[in-house]
């Protein structure tokens, strides 16, 4: 589960217990042709794998890998990640149904040896999507058909439309379905509120063969007792297969920015073979969201959230928007994937010009799956847990994305949590994909700054355990930690406490200053068993 989550509130999903360590890299590494060739080649990019090993994706608004621009285009992209390159393919491919709306492509399905790219019009300040449709390409992707008499879905209906991602040529398919996701009115939270927020994952299915006949669309409609779906022809009986209501960044700083989001938007679902998960990939403007199910129906949980903080963001820090990941390059285990997102120079997050990330661009995801272990470790006051194998740093937020800070051994760095929200927890820990035992975490903080670096009060140790962080027992502190700016920079505080086992470990608190943030140089946990 997410590190810090609280309990499942009404209308949230319940967090997952499936994956005991999720490293998320701060920042795209990699892309088509490259990440930071600073050209405008396009955001979305929804993809599939294909027959022809290649993977075929759709882009919006740029120029792809070749003149001229476009509100959408087709692209190929050969090789892996570190050895892509991008070939044009077009960029006449559905309809705009909707006056003062561009086409934007956010689903794209390889069966059979066709394409099939869902297109939904997209109004000019993306804050309402009215329509959609699924072009059909039999000559990989060089020419599109849909039907020109009128959109598939209208209304604002499951018109950002996904479609699951079953590997390569659909191969991973249990049966001879088709399997789609929507939303409902807008590919993400409509900022000025013209339409409602998505807080509701749809779950679609079509034959095969006939995809492109809207007559054979069936939406999943509840669940029957066994916990297998009901199935209608009707869309106006379908029922969500997932849904969070959640807002966050509820109160920024900074006026004008993006404040109290939902967290449900355009991404990916695929089908993790190896694992046997189907895992959704959302985001908001400061996050990625992530959930897990054992069917394509559910039920869907959340396994973890990343925080990339407030803006601005740098080429070494940042989140995105439409995240994907594509089945062509999960590895064999599973346990390795690449994800796929965006940052657009329009929004706050990179300035004008800047197209670092605006592009096929790529950074590594990494899942553990839980294990059930029982600590293992005898008592040795000189190993520091910190550097175990395995170990993922946690955190509220990152500011400048070093989470490599926190085991390094030099204890004169900084790294702190600011992210432009007023916020009442901060935190800096570990999470494993085996138990430890431990008694005693060294914290050493990093700057101290005029409107934040400190824990302002509640300052104590967690342990995780079945999935849960719970406060150790017998704490003490030395020295005492005064829970104002005179905690000073780079100043290190041992807590010990009874000795206790758990897969995490974390120091957390309400966080002090005008800017509600704290920081960081190192964290070390040690069993020195002598409780």
């Amino acid at each position: 589960a997410e590190p810090g989550a609280p309990p499942a509130a009404a209308g949230s999903p319940a967090p997952s217990s499936f994956f005991s360590t999720v490293a998320v890299d701060a920042a795209a590494t990699v892309g088509a042709p490259a990440v930071g060739d600073n050209r405008n080649h396009g955001d979305l990019w929804p993809n599939c794998w294909a027959d022809d090993d290649q993977v075929y994706t759709a882009y919006g608004d740029g120029v792809g890998f070749s003149e001229p621009y476009s509100d959408i285009g087709v692209a190929k992209i050969s090789g892996m990640p570190g050895n892509l390159s991008g070939t044009q393919l077009a960029t006449s491919v559905s309809q705009v149904w909707t006056a003062d709306h561009n086409r934007k492509p956010t689903g794209m399905a390889c069966v059979d040896g066709a394409l099939y790219l869902a297109v939904q019009d997209l109004s000019h300040d993306f804050n309402d999507a009215p329509a959609a449709t699924v072009a059909k390409s039999i000559d990989k992707g060089r020419t599109w058909m849909w039907d020109t008499t009128g959109e598939m879905f209208g209304g604002g209906i499951f018109t950002t439309v996904m479609f699951l991602d079953y590997g390569k040529d659909y191969a991973d398919a249990p049966d001879d379905y088709v399997y789609a996701y929507g939303l409902d009115h807008n590919w993400r939270d409509s900022f000025n509120d013209r339409v409602p927020d998505p807080v509701d994952l749809f779950l679609a299915r079509v034959p095969k063969g006939s995809v492109m006949d809207r007559d054979t669309w069936q939406f999943a409609a509840g669940l029957d007792a066994s916990g297998k779906p009901l199935w209608s022809s009707d869309i106006s009986r379908k029922q969500a297969v997932l849904h969070d209501d959640r807002h966050i960044y509820q109160d920024v700083f900074t006026d004008g920015r993006v404040e109290n989001t939902t967290v449900l938007g355009q991404g990916g679902i695929v089908y993790n073979k190896p694992l046997n998960r189907y895992i959704y990939t959302s985001w908001t403007e400061y996050t990625y969201e992530f959930y897990e199910a054992p069917n394509p129906w559910g039920p869907w949980k959340r396994f973890d959230s990343k925080d990339f903080g407030g803006y601005p963001w740098t080429h070494t820090k940042h989140g995105g928007y439409a995240t994907t990941v594509p089945s062509k390059y999960i590895s064999a285990d599973g346990r390795s994937m690449w994800l796929q997102s965006n940052v657009c120079p329009c929004g706050g997050g990179y300035p004008y010009g800047d197209h670092w990330a605006y592009t096929f661009s790529l950074r590594k995801l990494r899942l553990e799956p839980h294990q059930d272990t029982t600590p293992g470790n005898t008592a040795d006051a000189g190993r520091n847990l910190a550097r175990e194998s395995g170990t993922v740093p946690v955190e509220r937020a990152a500011h400048f994305g070093t989470s490599s800070y926190y085991s390094d051994g030099v204890r004169s760095h900084s790294e702190d949590d600011w992210n432009d929200e007023r916020k009442t927890a901060s935190w800096w820990g570990y999470t494993w994909p085996r138990e430890y035992r431990m008694d005693k975490v060294v914290y050493t903080t990093g700057k101290m700054f005029d409107d934040g670096g400190w824990f302002a009060g509640d300052l104590r140790v967690q342990v995780r355990r079945d999935h849960q962080w719970v406060d150790v027992t017998g704490r003490s502190v030395s020295p005492g930690y005064p829970y104002d700016r005179t905690a000073g920079a780079n100043r290190t505080y041992t807590f010990t406490f009874d000795p206790t086992g758990g897969d995490g470990v974390r120091v957390i608190g309400t966080p002090g200053g005008t800017r509600t943030f704290t920081s960081i140089a190192e964290l070390e946990v040690y069993y020195g068993g002598q409780g």
